[in-house]
């Protein structure tokens, strides 16, 4: 059983032309030690949702009659006596979030697929093991994003995965890409909410040029594009700071 709750302090968005984007709620708020709080403190998606409001605003700011816009929803299977907490914390932080979905355990992956969400975002890796399974673009998140910025939404692409045929076949994230780049398309190539990044973690330029080329054939032009040919990540990632990764391989 699902309950939904519209946050009336946020204007709906259109549901024809909007990014629905769901967050767990454990995701954006840490319980703290005294329950008595009337609000939880932040957790690791926290700058993540101000980034993606980030974006809204200025392509409102733009254009008031944008509808390319993310749609954030909070979706939890806490019990419904820390519904009130939940929605009180997000008004507290000034959180654009548009509906609470109040899931039973049974039906939190329905509910995803019910209403067409394009991209899940979680700390728990199995519920994101689980919406992938469910053809959901589902991505993790750890502690490292709580250090990303909140004035620009930075995307990460795995070329390594991006180049991969089952990859390039996959609705869910072939939709989404897209998505991106009409978005990335509204602005200007300096002063941008949205950065989008390429990475190679392996091969030379010839490997890099091919995911470069499959990213433009998705309508996706990237902002930098790293070609590491094997040497760490980790280096070019802490200067980065990108909030979530779009790849869908381990490496």
């Amino acid at each position: 059983m699902v309950s939904t709750v519209l946050n009336t302090d946020v204007k709906q968005k259109d549901a024809d032309g909007a990014m629905v984007v769901a967050v767990t709620s454990r995701a954006v708020f840490e319980a703290g030690d005294d329950d008595d709080d009337e609000v939880y403190g932040v957790g690791v998606a926290f700058t993540l949702l101000q980034a993606l409001q980030r974006v809204n605003q200025r392509l409102l700011e733009e254009n008031p009659a944008e509808s390319l816009l993310f749609d954030i929803v909070l979706i939890t299977t806490d019990s419904r006596q820390q519904s009130a907490r939940i929605i009180s914390s997000t008004r507290h932080y000034g959180l654009e979030v548009s509906q609470f979905w109040f899931s039973d355990e049974e039906d939190f992956m329905e509910t995803l697929v019910k209403h067409e969400v394009q991209l899940f975002v979680s700390v728990d890796r199995a519920e994101v093991l689980q919406g992938s399974q469910r053809g959901v673009l589902s991505v993790l998140l750890d502690q490292q994003t709580t250090s990303c910025p909140s004035q620009q939404l930075r995307v990460l692409f795995c070329g390594d995965s991006v180049d991969d045929d089952s990859v390039a076949t996959h609705q869910a994230a072939q939709r989404f890409s897209g998505r991106l780049g009409e978005l990335r398309l509204r602005f200007g190539v300096s002063d941008s909410p949205l950065r989008i990044v390429l990475m190679m973690s392996h091969g030379g330029r010839e490997s890099c040029g091919g995911a470069l080329r499959t990213l433009r054939s998705r309508g996706v032009s990237v902002d930098e594009a790293y070609c590491l040919a094997g040497a760490p990540r980790g280096p070019i990632l802490s200067v980065l700071r990108p909030h979530f990764l779009l790849s869908h391989t381990e490496e």
